[in-house]
């Protein structure tokens, strides 16, 4: 997932099968810039990053802002632990172009024009949400969050802080009442839930996101049609995101 604006450099969000595909739509003649905004290290959101084929060229240049971890290491030292062998037989170093990464926590940056802010939220491990404003528009990027285990309707500050007011919300809906039920405790939350923020936010749109893998199109479908009833009952819109798709955000959206 990228926010692309004309005259800055991409910015990403996190780097996993996805970022293969992006990379097929960039230069490879090693005048590669980008940014990556990376939530965690679970496997589905970093493992598309020694597939990157703009970055296999030397000249490319990507920063990749993600977590300090629990243990305290930094995200440099944690990304090399799992790309280098015997998990991957080619070591972060030897990638032709340059990757630099920056440790990030509760904090308020600048990546070109983009005023971007994180904060750490609820997940399995140190995890990042994020707030990217540019040109007077809004996102906030929350793709793995975990709702109160009670299933109750609550948040943290932390939370309020990077959704408050945003243009676009993209936000985890990964589990049916029925399912969170038995998977209460491994990190995600339920569409209900994702849009009762979306109304306590005053968002403009809601983008559901990180789907079950098991859930086929016509039951993404019909979660849909249900989500876009009560957003439309609370004033903002809402869909599912799709590989592929693209969505062009306005101030007021």
């Amino acid at each position: 997932m990228s926010i692309n604006v004309s005259g800055e450099d991409p910015i990403l969000f996190d780097m996993g099968t996805g970022l293969r595909y992006f990379g097929l739509t960039q230069p490879t003649d090693g005048t590669f810039r980008g940014s990556c905004l990376l939530t965690h290290l679970h496997w589905d959101h970093a493992q598309g990053l020694p597939f990157f084929k703009p970055i296999l060229c030397p000249g490319a240049r990507l920063d990749i802002y993600g977590p300090v971890q629990e243990d305290g290491r930094h995200l440099a030292d944690a990304v090399r632990s799992f790309l280098s062998p015997p998990h991957f037989p080619v070591p972060i170093e030897a990638l032709p172009g340059q990757i630099v990464f920056h440790d990030l926590g509760n904090s308020d940056i600048a990546i070109g024009r983009a005023e971007v802010r994180s904060r750490l939220i609820p997940h399995v491990g140190n995890t990042l949400g994020y707030r990217v404003t540019i040109n007077g528009v809004s996102i906030a990027y929350l793709p793995d969050h975990q709702q109160p285990m009670d299933g109750t309707l609550s948040t943290v500050p932390e939370v309020m802080e990077l959704i408050d007011g945003v243009d676009l919300l993209i936000h985890d809906a990964q589990y049916t009442p029925a399912e969170f039920a038995v998977k209460r405790d491994w990190g995600h939350c339920t569409p209900e839930y994702a849009l009762w923020l979306a109304a306590e936010a005053h968002v403009g749109t809601l983008a559901l996101f990180h789907h079950d893998p098991v859930r086929d199109d016509r039951a993404l479908d019909d979660l849909t049609l249900m989500a876009q009833r009560i957003g439309e009952a609370n004033g903002f819109d809402v869909f599912a995101a799709a590989e592929g798709m693209s969505f062009t955000v306005r101030p007021g959206a």
